[in-house]
């Protein structure tokens, strides 16, 4: 069997997929996981993201403390990873695409 969001092979008896960390389960109908965490992660970074709270939130600690201690680069920095996430190109600390399909 291969995991329908990476294309992983992964063993049919598996309930997560060891690369992407993703369910193999099958979700209710319109309930989508990554849908809710591209939420969570733009509202964090639109509310909060000059304290790095949205880079936290995804794993990123380190750029997360240097976005706190500049006050996101003064907004700048900010507006670069508001426009990432909406845009589908902003990734977590193992390096998976925060995206809302």
């Amino acid at each position: 069997m291969y995991c329908k969001h990476c294309g992983n092979e992964v063993n049919d008896n598996a309930v997560i997929c060891v690369k992407c960390g993703c369910s193999l389960k099958d979700e209710p109908a319109g309930f989508n996981s990554n849908t809710q965490q591209w939420l969570v992660v733009m509202l964090l970074c639109f509310f909060l993201g000059t304290l790095g709270v949205h880079r936290f939130y995804v794993g990123k600690t380190g750029t997360g403390v240097a976005q706190l201690l500049t006050f996101g680069g003064c907004g700048i920095w900010t507006l670069i990873d508001f426009i990432m996430i909406l845009v589908g190109a902003f990734t977590d600390a193992k390096g998976r695409h925060i995206t809302h399909n």
